[in-house]
């Protein structure tokens, strides 16, 4: 059943705004995030009362477990941003699914990417000599190209958004 509260548009708002700013400058803005979370936590206490404010920190914060993968340079502070702003108002549960959606429709276009650029086995070679790299030297470096229009870069704030429409159209 599609679902069509503040509690699951906003998210959808949130989302395509992001992922439209992330395709055009290949960054999401400050400004829309500290917009995304202020509005998030007011519609929190309107819809809960003062229990929507531990309800809202609690979504906001689980996802900074993903600046492992920053530090590796595998993901971007937007795209951490933007799942807290979401996850204060999909709440502990809801982002958890929405992280793992989103992960594996990132796979799903990295496998069709890895197909269409014929690179399948570079990028395999590239992952094992990365992490012999950083086991061996125990320096993390970045891992990803600092140019997104390197065929194995994407925006990840694409399956961000693909997982938001699962959420807001029911499906977890």
């Amino acid at each position: 059943m599609i679902r069509y509260g503040f509690f699951h548009l906003f998210p959808v708002v949130v989302a395509a705004v992001a992922m439209i700013m992330d395709i055009r400058v290949a960054k999401v803005d400050n400004g829309w995030i500290l917009f995304s979370l202020i509005l998030g936590l007011t519609g929190c206490i309107w819809r809960k009362g003062i229990a929507g404010i531990s309800y809202f920190v609690v979504g906001s914060i689980m996802p900074l477990f993903l600046i492992v993968l920053f530090i590796f340079g595998m993901m971007g502070a937007g795209d951490i941003k933007l799942f807290c702003a979401l996850g204060g108002v999909m709440g502990l549960g809801a982002i958890w699914k929405c992280i793992l959606f989103s992960f594996l429709a990132g796979a799903c276009i990295a496998v069709v990417l890895l197909i269409f650029n014929h690179n399948f086995c570079e990028r395999i070679l590239y992952f094992i000599k990365y992490a012999e790299n950083t086991v061996s030297t125990g320096k993390i470096t970045p891992y990803r190209s600092k140019d997104i229009s390197a065929p194995e870069n994407f925006h990840f704030t694409i399956p961000v958004f693909v997982s938001v429409l699962l959420y807001a159209g029911g499906i977890y």
